[in-house]
């Protein structure tokens, strides 16, 4: 098989199909990148879950006046109260580390959560915050266990498991991820109709040639085999674009925006990016090649 003529054949198809396939290309670069992105929304919301649920805390809230639960009735905690629930916490397997946080503490940090709304901190006091307890646990899953063991203890107004306050936002992020994959399948599934019919209008443009070839003993291999690259070349392409996609999102949306402006939370590294990229150009060639390979079984018959 002469690689010239294979080569001359691709260009011939190119050229005579070229608008087919810049919206082949295009169609299957859009459709990579989504998925590329759904990926790496994919790994960021991995990557966060990590980052927050290591700094997770378990807030044991004390008795204080005024406290309405069934624990409290109105009476604060006691100096002997206090001591035991820090003992027994400390003494707890799955407990890392137990801090105490005064009402003192408790108002200084709220000052510097609302540092930018002053009327709001001036109309709280130190008497209005409770002291808690705030724990650190080895397994941030098992909060329950810790909860269930502290909730109904004399002097604990209430156990209060940050990790759950991150709930909705951790959903809001996995059905962020959802969407954009479901939009990558329909691209996929679009870029694969494309491709089939871009094949198909090839291989009918070129049936007198392919007639000739048959006729003088060609193999089915050697005749199909431009087609199939033809569609292979247009996913490769498509493919280069949508990692140059994925490339700048993490170059520019990532490291030069949200890094500098956000830093709040963990962001997805280069390696995760060099992760996908393989994936999109894999994605490409198979879907290319796949659709190629069967519209020709069943439109080239010559």
């Amino acid at each position: 098989m002469r690689a010239s003529f294979v080569l001359s054949e691709i260009g011939i198809g190119l050229r005579r199909n070229l608008t087919m396939t810049v919206a082949v290309v295009v169609t299957v670069a859009i459709s990579l990148a989504l998925f590329g992105a759904g990926l790496l929304i994919r790994e960021q919301v991995s990557t966060m879950k990590d980052y927050w649920y290591d700094k997770v805390e378990v807030s044991v809230y004390l008795c204080g006046e005024g406290s309405n639960s069934t624990n409290c009735n109105g009476t604060p905690v006691t100096d002997e109260q206090r001591t035991l629930l820090q003992n027994d916490l400390q003494a707890t397997p799955l407990v890392e580390k137990v801090y105490y946080e005064s009402k003192q503490d408790a108002y200084a940090r709220f000052k510097e959560q609302f540092k930018d709304s002053p009327d709001l901190v001036q109309n709280v006091t130190p008497d209005a915050l409770p002291e808690s307890f705030r724990v650190k646990l080895k397994d941030p899953t098992q909060f329950e266990v810790v909860a269930s063991a502290f909730r109904d203890r004399p002097g604990v107004d209430e156990v209060q498991d940050q990790k759950a306050l991150l709930e909705n936002f951790f959903k809001l992020l996995n059905t962020l991820q959802l969407f954009a994959l479901i939009i990558a399948a329909v691209q996929i599934f679009a870029a694969t109709l494309l491709i089939s019919n871009t094949i198909r209008v090839a291989a009918f443009s070129r049936r007198r040639e392919t007639g000739i070839m048959r006729l003088v003993g060609a193999s089915n291999l050697y005749i199909q085999l431009p087609f199939l690259l033809e569609g292979v070349l247009a996913g490769l392409v498509g493919a280069a674009f949508a990692s140059g996609a994925i490339v700048a999102l993490k170059a520019i949306l990532i490291d030069r925006l949200l890094k500098p402006n956000f830093p709040i939370t963990a962001y997805v590294g280069w390696d995760a990016v060099f992760a996908v990229l393989p994936l999109l150009f894999l994605t490409g060639m198979a879907l290319s090649g796949l659709a190629s390979f069967f519209t020709l079984r069943r439109h080239l018959r010559v």
